[in-house]
């Protein structure tokens, strides 16, 4: 456990004080103190990719919710076939993100893509657009990749939520006259509002080391416009072969995450005390 877990966190914080180049081994042993961390926090590159990866995870992690929350509605509905649409909804997180990235690498392609041979059959555009290459759309063409492969985990999790809510409340509030949205807005939402921080605690932390994806779909172009976090960390250790700079990158990124889950589990604990819970 230790030589698993321990020994690489010591040797990347380690390196990070250093100013370690894979290309020359010796600069393992120049200790630089703070450099890289100033060097990080003054980089204009790194809080550009900082504020779209923030913007990335707002964006995927809201939509994830509101789709998540719809298909676990629905289901709670259904009551023949059941099993099989819970089957079928979790059938994208098998994908590994790295095949999510090549199948939707070929969708969005330019050229030879089905989203845009699609649209130009059904005479919704004139020229086929540049998905992969605009870089906006490029940006929502990851997103759409990224909300596809993990809106399950939202379903999946508000879905428990409703399976363990009591019915005792909701009858009671039919009985005093609520209409559906009311039920729907003062009784099931604060309910299952513990289940839905859970899930935005886990993919806030899988979105903001979002790589995989990234690399295949965009490579982080164009022009680094649909770089993140770690798609620059990885260019920095790698491709600049800078490892102590992208260690410090590594772990100042990594301090950011611990805030989100810390934002996340504060509001999981406000949830869970409205609804009369443990915290």
């Amino acid at each position: 456990m230790a030589f698993v877990v321990l020994v690489p966190l010591v040797f990347s914080l380690y390196t990070s004080f250093t100013g370690y180049r894979l290309v020359r081994p010796e600069t393992l042993y120049t200790v630089i103190g703070w450099r890289n961390y100033a060097r990080a926090l003054t980089d204009f590159d790194f809080w550009i990719a900082f504020g779209r990866t923030i913007l990335f995870l707002t964006i995927a992690i809201n939509l994830e919710l509101l789709l998540g929350l719809g298909i676990a509605l629905l289901i709670n509905k259904v009551t023949w076939g059941q099993r099989t649409l819970r089957t079928i909804m979790m059938f994208p997180m098998m994908f590994s993100p790295i095949l999510v990235g090549f199948q939707f690498k070929f969708i969005f392609n330019d050229n030879i893509g089905i989203l845009n041979n699609a649209l130009l059959a059904l005479g919704l555009i004139a020229t086929p657009l540049p998905w992969l290459v605009n870089g906006a759309l490029a940006m929502f063409s990851l997103a759409f990749a990224e909300i596809w492969m993990s809106t399950s985990v939202f379903a999946i999790l508000l879905l428990a939520g409703l399976f363990a809510m009591p019915s005792d409340p909701l009858e009671a509030a039919k009985v005093d006259g609520c209409n559906t949205w009311q039920v729907f807005r003062h009784i099931t939402l604060p309910f299952i509002m513990p289940f839905a921080y859970i899930a935005m605690t886990i993919r806030s932390l899988d979105v903001a080391r979002a790589y995989d994806i990234v690399k295949v779909m965009t490579g982080g172009g164009p022009a680094g416009r649909t770089e993140l976090l770690w798609t620059i960390i990885a260019r920095e250790g790698y491709d600049n072969a800078r490892m102590g700079m992208a260690n410090s990158m590594a772990y100042i990124s990594t301090i950011l995450s611990i805030l989100f889950t810390w934002y996340f589990y504060r509001k999981l604990v406000s949830a869970r005390r409205y609804m009369g819970g443990e915290q």
